[in-house]
């Protein structure tokens, strides 16, 4: 099956880099370019593309804004892509929102070419957390600058877990793979995604990075104490 993508970046060399990178594999397909958000969004309405790369910083409209938009669209509109973001840097507080607003991940600019190609692939199978240390440690560093005093329903939402859902979630913040959870825990990887699957749908999460910041507002785990 092609992977459909979007590319969306102010900078007129780094979308004809990208794409001329994707568009030599065979498994994906460019379906269309845009220099900002705005521009961005109305594209992907009409390419409904099944992964959108998305610049943070942009002129007119700001990845994060388009992300919003395209992960929460208006009544009407049922196409809604997995998004990707893009940055320059490692840290980036407009990164942590997209996450939250359910960005399937980011990936820095100047990531090597095959980090680019199979980041796509592992998006569009729906492997949400990219690289789960890396972004566990941008969420904590994110915290660690503007700590968040525990969400009250945030914490009452963690009460519908089991004990073991919950102790799959603190694994997950601490930025272990599945693989790593099954041995942890010592049961399959099969398991270990059930369980994934029942905290995602308890807690009305779209994915692994949201469970990252959920596990993080919510107080179950602290900067500092993964």
């Amino acid at each position: 099956m092609t992977i459909r993508v979007l590319i969306v970046d102010d900078q007129a060399m780094v979308r004809a880099g990208f794409a001329a990178l994707l568009a030599a594999q065979s498994d994906i397909d460019v379906v269309g370019e845009a220099p900002d958000g705005r521009q961005g969004i109305a594209v992907s309405r009409t390419a409904r593309p099944d992964v959108v790369l998305m610049d943070v910083r942009m002129p007119e409209m700001d990845g994060l804004a388009a992300a919003r938009e395209l992960l929460s669209p208006p009544v009407g509109v049922s196409h809604r892509p997995k998004v990707l973001m893009l940055t320059t840097f490692d840290v980036d507080d407009y990164v942590y929102e997209a996450l939250r607003a359910g960005a399937s991940g980011f990936l820095l600019k100047d990531a090597p070419p095959a980090d680019l190609i199979s980041a796509v692939r592992v998006v569009a199978a729906g492997d949400a957390l990219l690289a789960p240390s890396v972004t566990r440690r941008l969420i904590a560093d994110f915290a660690r600058q503007r700590p968040v005093a525990p969400a009250g329903g945030a914490a009452l939402r963690l009460k519908g877990l089991t004990p073991r859902e919950t102790e799959v979630l603190e694994l997950i913040a601490r930025g272990l793979s599945n693989q790593e959870i099954a041995a942890e825990l010592v049961v399959a990887e099969q398991t270990v995604k059930t369980h994934i699957g029942k905290v995602l749908a308890k807690l009305g999460l779209r994915d692994r990075a949201q469970a990252v910041i959920f596990a993080y507002e919510s107080g179950l785990v602290a900067p500092g104490g993964v």
